[in-house]
């Protein structure tokens, strides 16, 4: 917590240097550094506030301490601080892990942003494409759960009602924040229904979840893009087959491909596949930005890569298992209704810690 704590004098510094500026003629004359500094003092605002709260308590722990050195040890006043004393102790535990959060989610801004999810089936054939839609199934409960709202950019299924890849949006309150540990692979473990035999197969799919760009974390120039166009394939009808609606997006610089066809109008596929473009240049630039911190990478829960195992569902023993932080839990059909509150919880405390002691 003291690193922590010098951090947050500095914040406080700052906040106190904003506020001085957002007065000054010179700030008030320039709309665009006045709208800039405006903002950056609103997004200090709250965690500078609850860091005073902080020392207002911390102080008060000291005064009760001092006075209970004081006083005889048997004394009335000494009983009453003793018990006051307790209620702040309690009070400023309670500060101390908001503060930490709020610092947390202050130095990752993207915490607090929408996303785009990937889920697309591998190894295991159709059994793979069938727990694929478990996965968006169980991940669109949970939305429901949150409060949260989920968009189909784009999808592509398989035979017996299963998922080869589906391309998604979830916006809400800090959906990344809660989301993020999702990205990898996930495994499954149970009899297919057309197993006859009842062996057990095992099967996997791959889940991507990227924070959702906006214009100023990424820009992309006209004459760095290269649309095509053509005729959507699979469900729509007539309609489908007749009018080059569907989009594909390539990015020259980094080379990254986007298609949709989920929408029959073509402006609308171009709308969603620039979404899905700005998050995935946005994702290989912080990619990049990781290789260069790689022993900072060691100390996350999981390295963030899409091929890394994750978690693995097991349908015999009713049992999930985060493989990253150890937890196993015996609820595997609660899960994929969407219930995933302990397991997410666990690797967002896990989380906590490690970046708080490279704070």
């Amino acid at each position: 917590m003291n690193n922590i704590i010098d951090k947050l004098k500095e914040k406080r510094e700052l906040y106190k240097e904003l506020e001085t500026e957002m007065s000054s003629p010179d700030l008030l004359s320039n709309r665009e550094q006045y709208k800039a500094k405006a903002k950056e003092y609103s997004d200090l605002k709250e965690l500078v506030n609850m860091y005073e709260e902080y020392l207002v308590l911390e102080e008060e722990k000291n005064s009760l301490e001092n006075m209970i050195e004081e006083e005889a040890a048997e004394s009335e006043y000494a009983t009453l601080a003793r018990k006051e004393l307790d209620e702040v102790v309690e009070e400023l535990e309670k500060k101390r892990n908001s503060l930490e959060e709020m610092f947390l989610e202050e130095e990752s801004e993207d915490l607090k942003k929408n996303v785009i999810m990937e889920i697309r089936a591998g190894t295991g054939g159709t059994e793979a494409s069938l727990f694929a839609a478990d996965l968006y199934k169980m991940y669109s409960k949970y939305a429901i759960i949150r409060n949260w709202k989920t968009s189909l950019i784009s999808l592509s299924e398989s035979e017996m009602g299963g998922i080869k890849e589906i391309i998604f949006t979830v916006e809400g309150a800090s959906v990344y924040k809660w989301l993020r540990f999702e990205m990898g692979t996930h495994r499954v473990q149970r009899v297919p229904e057309t197993e006859a035999s009842g062996r057990i197969h095992t099967s996997a799919a791959t889940v991507v979840v990227l924070p959702e760009a906006d214009d100023v974390d990424v820009e992309i120039k006209a004459q760095d893009l290269r649309i095509d166009t053509f005729r959507a394939s699979g469900a729509g009808g007539q309609h489908v087959n007749t009018t080059d609606s569907a989009i594909r997006m390539t990015h020259l610089p980094s080379g990254i491909v986007v298609s949709c066809q989920d929408e029959r109008s073509q402006h609308k596929n171009k709308v969603k596949a620039m979404r899905v473009l700005k998050a995935r240049v946005l994702e290989k630039t912080q990619a990049d930005r990781r290789k260069d911190v790689s022993e900072q990478r060691k100390k996350q829960v999981g390295s963030g890569d899409r091929s890394e195992k994750i978690r693995t569902y097991n349908f015999p023993e009713n049992r999930v298992t985060d493989h990253r932080i150890g937890l196993t839990v015996h609820n595997l059909a609660n899960i994929l209704e969407g219930e995933m509150i302990e397991i997410v919880d666990g690797l967002i405390e896990a989380d906590k810690k490690l970046r708080l002691e490279s704070a």
